[in-house]
């Protein structure tokens, strides 16, 4: 009966800690489950912050491009709208040349019609007046003649050597003769004066 009472201990002994490692088992999983859930929570949690990170970024280049296409648009504009308006201003400029030497031309006919009629010496005249209109017109719009004449030093700033002779006349390196007047627009060079220097 010792036997049978010890065995029926040692089977509720056992049956006790297999209920005990069963619960310890369970516990266990239920532990290793929580940890499982609990790391895919953290990968969910991280994915998720990417993802919205990745959607604000995606959100910010989208701005900066179409800023971007905005600025270049009205560059564009812009550039096409400063071509244009210089292009109004040339022909306005030019306009305003060819409008000023209108009655000059009127007064070119007048002499060369009164030519026909009159004696040389009136015509003459009559195209002095038109010489001295059209250089006063001219100079009315920033034109100034390069004073050179013969005897005058050669200046390679305003000046344009054709030809270099020899001369008994001047000394070397002065215009012997000028063969096209030389300008200057706005104090700007437009054409130097051609001229035959001694040499």
């Amino acid at each position: 009966m010792t036997d049978r009472k010890h065995t029926t201990h040692d089977h509720k002994r056992a049956k006790a800690a297999g209920a005990r490692a069963a619960r310890e088992a369970a516990e266990a999983q239920t532990a290793e489950g929580a940890a499982e859930d609990t790391a895919a929570q953290a990968a969910e949690a991280a994915a998720k912050a990417i993802a919205d990170e990745l959607a604000v970024v995606t959100r910010e280049r989208d701005e900066y491009l179409d800023h971007l296409r905005r600025l270049k648009a009205e560059w564009d504009n812009y550039r096409k709208r400063v071509q244009r308006d210089n292009e109004e201003l040339r022909l306005r400029a030019a306009e305003t040349v060819v409008e000023s030497l209108l009655p000059v031309m009127d007064n070119m006919s007048r002499a060369l019609d009164a030519g026909d009629k009159h004696e040389e010496g009136q015509l003459l005249a009559g195209l002095n007046l038109v010489a001295d209109q059209l250089r006063g017109t001219l100079a009315g719009h920033g034109l100034e003649e390069i004073e050179v004449e013969p005897g005058t030093m050669f200046d390679p700033e305003y000046h344009e050597a054709i030809v270099a002779q020899a001369s008994g006349e001047f000394d070397e390196g002065t215009v012997t003769q000028v063969l096209e007047r030389g300008y200057l627009l706005h104090g700007k060079l437009l054409r130097p004066a051609k001229v035959i220097v001694a040499r």
